[in-house]
């Protein structure tokens, strides 16, 4: 659930429906209006202020970052989720790191070609 939160408030920056400096609703506020719990939603504002979208102030609460690079931080960020869901998969399958490089130079030659 927390994924969804990172993702819809990701949208609307990206979309412009919130610019730098928009405050976004409380913890309190969004996990009672999305019926999560707070940890939740901490969890979803944690990462996006990792990813440069949003700042917290304390005592104030969070806005969107003002930042000239929004959008590369949010596609930083998407690329992060990936390669979670990379590395977990390549864990399951059991493949080593040297596995995995093999995997990352085919998908890169397979790149340059297209």
């Amino acid at each position: 659930m927390y994924r969804q939160i990172v993702d819809q408030i990701s949208t609307k920056v990206m979309a412009g429906d919130w610019p730098a400096g928009h405050p976004l609703p409380s913890i309190r506020e969004l996990a009672a209006g999305s019926r999560v719990s707070v940890i939740t939603v901490k969890r979803a504002y944690l990462e996006l202020e990792h990813a440069g979208v949003i700042v917290t102030r304390h005592g104030k609460g969070s806005f969107v970052a003002a930042t000239q690079d929004l959008p590369r931080a949010l596609l930083r960020a998407e690329m992060g989720r990936h390669l979670e869901s990379f590395l977990a998969c390549a864990a399951r399958l059991g493949l080593t790191r040297a596995d995995i490089q093999q995997l990352l130079d085919a998908a890169t030659e397979e790149t340059r070609k297209s």
